[in-house]
């Protein structure tokens, strides 16, 4: 074992032949081949060409439909099906059952507030005093800074530039617009082109630099982006009315708001940042079915839920998300089945953006009437057990037949 025999093999191409050489490596039966390497999968190949590296095949997940989610936002209008790909039992239904409930009561209101994706690089110089200089000269050069990255790109803009001092250290956190693409790559791209410019003209020259000096909160959870935007700000709020949650929740709308009050608490205790129930399960989902950047829901999944009681007896509900780093051109949008998602929901390529932002606000909320209810109604352990136990059943069931 070892050696340069075991690398993976290495190609810029993406043909059958090198796809075939990478096998070859893997000591892995016929059936474990099929299910990466399928016929479908070696028709559309050349689709993945631009989003992959040392390709072998595609991983098929479940996907379901939640459903339908009426969203009465700036952006989004009506109702949706939500593609949501999981191998989570009981998720669906869950998001499904909020969504539901939300369509009835008449639809969310939805808004995207903000809109700006960052890129944060550094510079190390001999001193305090160097650094600080440095840092009044870029904050004087904001309008020729938008200008050298506006050369890289014809959809994004640079918004804004903010200087942070660190001893010798200077941190830009440069922040763009970056159209209907969720811009990840394009704000590094005019990242670079700003910093070379920085380089050869700053009247005080830095000992080093780094195009991202991990200021921006880039796939993390910070308390900045908390308070901040990454991506899209998105909030949706709904009223329910008493009756209508004892019918369709099975609980008291005082019971929720003292579960938000102790949930509340417990999550301080914890030490997380925001306040929610479980917007990684709704995000991760609608994510990968729709070929967002799966990683970012370490900084989509932030935000703050509320549920309270309104002085007439129902029940608010709203939740904010501020890092919702999305987008519905570029990066994995134009796979073959994330594109098909994004058809689904009618939100497919330009002019789409923010209301799929929108949309992810909506499943949000629908994701913690579902979730908060089924805890207060003693539900949450029953479904999990109904639903996961019955797919065990299968399992079981398809293994005697087959």
């Amino acid at each position: 074992m070892g050696g340069d025999n075991r690398r993976v093999e290495r190609s810029d191409e993406l043909t059958p032949e090198w796809v075939d050489r990478r096998w070859q490596q893997l000591a892995v039966s016929a059936d474990a081949r099929a299910a990466l390497d399928d016929p479908q999968t070696r028709a559309l190949m050349q689709r993945y060409a631009r989003n992959i590296e040392n390709f072998i095949g595609t991983a098929k997940v479940p996907v379901g439909l939640a459903g339908p989610l009426r969203v009465n936002g700036r952006h989004a209008h009506g109702e949706y099906f939500v593609p949501l790909a999981t191998t989570e039992a009981a998720l669906v239904a869950s998001y499904s059952r909020g969504a539901q409930l939300i369509t009835h009561a008449g639809g969310c209101r939805a808004m995207v507030t903000d809109e700006g994706i960052a890129r944060a690089p550094g510079f190390a110089f001999a001193d305090l005093a160097e650094a600080a200089a440095f840092a009044q000269w870029v904050d004087a050069q904001r309008d020729r800074l938008r200008e050298v990255a506006a050369t890289t790109t014809r959809y994004g803009a640079l918004q804004d530039i903010q200087t942070l001092v660190e001893g010798n250290h200077a941190y830009l956190r440069c922040t763009f617009s970056t159209g209907e693409a969720a811009g990840q790559n394009m704000a590094t791209i005019a990242t670079a082109a700003i910093c070379r410019h920085i380089l050869a003209h700053a009247p005080v020259a830095p000992r080093y630099h780094f195009v991202e000096a991990n200021f921006s909160g880039d796939k993390k959870a910070t308390v900045m982006s908390l308070l901040g935007v990454r991506g899209r700000r998105a909030t949706a709020e709904i009223e329910l009315a008493r009756a209508l949650v004892r019918d369709k929740l099975h609980a008291d709308v005082e019971r929720i708001a003292e579960y938000w009050r102790m949930g509340a608490i417990g999550t301080a205790m914890s030490g997380s940042i925001g306040i929610h129930g479980h917007y990684a399960n709704g995000l991760a989902a609608l994510f990968i079915a729709c070929g967002q950047d799966a990683a970012c829901v370490a900084e989509a999944a932030i935000g703050i839920s509320r549920l309270e009681a309104t002085p007439a007896g129902d029940l608010y509900a709203a939740v904010t998300l501020p890092n919702l780093v999305v987008g519905t051109v570029g990066g994995g949008t134009g796979l073959p089945t994330q594109s098909a998602c994004l058809e689904i929901l009618g939100l497919r390529g330009p002019s789409s953006a923010d209301a799929f932002a929108e949309v992810c606000a909506g499943l949000c909320l629908a994701g913690e009437l579902s979730i908060t209810s089924a805890l207060c109604a003693d539900e949450f352990t029953a479904a999990h057990e109904r639903l996961a136990r019955r797919g065990k059943a299968q399992d079981q069931r398809a293994a005697r037949d087959g």
